[in-house]
């Protein structure tokens, strides 16, 4: 069986949003199934890693990309003034009004190199994985010219995105596209994959004509193989990963001067300059640590060398519930103790319950933070803070093996 896998991130870009497809390229070969991959030759992402290892069991494809480089819209506008500051303003609107996104535009070149590849290597199944949405027009062209089977991989919900901005026209008219690609999946997909049981119930409302199942993230433990924690003589807590959206450093900020402890909090990843500035106003001083971004193998060093992890879901009016991360994941697999700042009756709160990982404190609650972080605090100053362990169970159901297996049974279900 051969299967193509087409992807917006894989390395050179850097980010978490690598690191499934990439798994997908690890591991399904492994399994009997022929992996090619197509990708751009530069996807313009904001961040690189090219230390990231391209998997040589699978057959890598690369076409140009054509669209916008990707921004830091609010970064840009804050540092740039008069003239500047009115150019960075119209190329972030002309980037809005590519629908349903603004990659939408690699469709140019990723359509018809797919096509050949599908014909050429007589590929039995397209798996397109998203963000962005638009990576999936790739999928329901592909299988309207070729016949194909197509399997859609969401990684984020289509239409209801805990990170959807403020109503304007410009968000509606998104939205509007979004819904459109929701239903275009819903209609022509013979398999649509979700990491999330949140994600799978929105496609399921959509009256899907193919199979849906719910394939979360999982837990690379072998990427941390090699990476050592030493007790370090002041507590530190640890973020990774960047702020954009609705995720929100301030009520933790804040319990963290509430607490008065002698404590390092890191934030590993863009930090947004107006939560800087707020943080700053509370004169916190070196305990926090401000890491700007760092390649993943750094990432994943700094977290294991952590006394605890920080892990941080906003409510956004009730859809982070459903949100359950590839860092969740992450975290689970560096072993160390997790404060999960997340909604307490949400996915992400019951993992972490389920395996013993952490404490849950809801997003807002800045007094039950302090309390938390105060806990773990004591525990250090007490004899340190012993690693998290999974049992065996857990560990194999909870691996990013188990979930590419599970990825490759859907794939066959749907060519079968």
């Amino acid at each position: 069986m051969k299967v193509l896998v087409v992807t917006l991130y894989f390395p050179p870009a850097g980010g978490g949003g690598v690191q499934r497809p990439l798994k997908l390229a690890q591991y399904l070969p492994a399994l009997g199934i022929e992996t090619h991959v197509l990708a751009p030759d530069d996807p313009k992402w904001v961040h690189r890693d090219p230390d990231l290892r391209v998997p040589t069991q699978a057959w890598i494809h690369r076409v140009r990309y054509v669209g916008p480089r990707a921004r830091k819209p609010t970064e840009e506008l804050a540092a740039a003034e008069g003239l500047g500051r009115a150019l960075v303003q119209a190329q972030v609107t002309a980037r809005r009004l590519l629908l349903p996104d603004a990659s939408v535009t690699w469709n140019l070149t990723a359509i018809p190199a797919a096509i050949r590849i599908v014909r050429r290597e007589k590929i039995d199944a397209v798996l397109t994985t998203s963000p962005p949405g638009s990576i999936h027009l790739v999928g329901a062209a592909v299988k309207q010219t070729t016949g194909v089977r197509w399997l859609a991989d969401l990684r984020d919900p289509l239409v209801a995105n805990q990170h959807r901005r403020a109503d304007t026209t410009a968000t509606r008219a998104r939205q509007a596209a979004n819904e459109q690609l929701a239903r275009l999946v819903a209609r022509r997909a013979d398999g649509i994959s979700c990491v999330s049981e949140a994600i799978a119930e929105e496609v399921r409302g959509l009256d899907p004509r193919g199979i849906v199942r719910t394939i979360a993230n999982g837990c690379d433990f072998d990427d941390f193989a090699g990476l050592e924690y030493r007790p370090a003589p002041r507590f530190r807590i640890t973020h990774a990963g960047s702020f954009f959206g609705k995720r929100d450093p301030r009520p933790f900020l804040q319990a963290l001067k509430d607490s008065g402890l002698d404590a390092t909090a890191r934030f590993v990843g863009d930090f947004r300059s107006s939560d800087r500035d707020w943080a700053e106003s509370l004169a916190l001083g070196d305990r926090l640590e401000l890491i700007p971004y760092a390649p993943r193998a750094e990432s994943l060093r700094l977290q294991r060398d952590s006394e605890a992890l920080l892990l941080l879901v906003p409510d956004a009016g009730g859809r982070g519930k459903g949100v359950l991360s590839g860092k969740v994941f992450e975290y689970l697999a560096a072993g160390r103790p997790i404060l999960a700042v997340v909604p307490p009756d949400g996915a992400a709160a019951a993992l972490i319950r389920e395996t013993g990982a952490g404490v849950v404190v809801a997003p807002d609650d800045v007094a039950g933070i302090s309390a938390a972080l105060k806990e773990m605090h004591t525990r250090f100053l007490d004899g340190g803070v012993p690693a998290t362990e999974l049992s065996e169970d857990d560990r194999e159901r909870l691996s990013r093996q188990a979930r590419v297996e599970e990825t490759a049974d859907l794939i066959r279900e749907i060519v079968s």
